[in-house]
């Protein structure tokens, strides 16, 4: 029922940020998709070993380039995964990204938010990045169309990191790279 009312939750903002952007415009509200990435932890599983400690918290990093500044941890801190309270940590590379449950990744450029996603390949970190910085996709790529917010997802990806997404954000999304057999 919790994520249940959660997805709901999700949805509704989804459209409301699509609502409150003009057609054909870029959304530029960084709020939006900080407020979103805490909630996309409700929706992955993670390998029994990739999963924090009891008393640990999830870490969810920000790799690179930080749009957000303090309105993430904001964010965060009215989330806890099951039974994590979620923390946030800034890293200008993936080299130290041990520990990242989650990693929003936004290079200077495409070729290093590439190389900042090839260092986590096949990690169990869902990477997530964003259209308005570039075509470069993680896991989770969150994109304006047509005026409204929404994201698109590379089940493979995750499958090959160990991660599973459920079918209901699979379910929400623009577009989903499904898992081979």
């Amino acid at each position: 029922m919790a994520c249940r009312t959660a997805l709901t939750r999700l949805l509704a903002a989804l459209l409301i940020a699509g609502a409150a952007a003009p057609a054909g415009a870029q959304l530029r509200d960084d709020r939006v998709t900080a407020g979103f990435l805490p909630k996309l932890a409700h929706y992955v599983e993670w390998p029994e070993g990739a999963r924090p400690g009891a008393g640990e918290p999830m870490t969810l990093c920000v790799l690179g380039i930080d749009p957000f500044g303090p309105i993430l941890e904001q964010a965060a801190r009215r989330q806890a995964v099951l039974g994590h309270r979620l923390a946030v940590r800034h890293l200008q590379d993936a080299g130290r990204a041990e520990g990242c449950a989650m990693a929003y990744v936004q290079g200077s450029s495409g070729r290093t938010t590439a190389a900042m996603l090839a260092a986590l390949k096949g990690k169990p970190v869902l990477t997530v990045t964003d259209a308005r910085f570039g075509e470069v996709r993680g896991m989770v790529h969150f994109a304006v169309q047509n005026g409204r917010v929404g994201f698109h997802i590379d089940d493979q990806a995750a499958a090959d990191a160990g991660l599973g997404i459920s079918s209901r954000l699979l379910g929400i999304a623009r577009s989903v790279r499904q898992r081979g057999p």
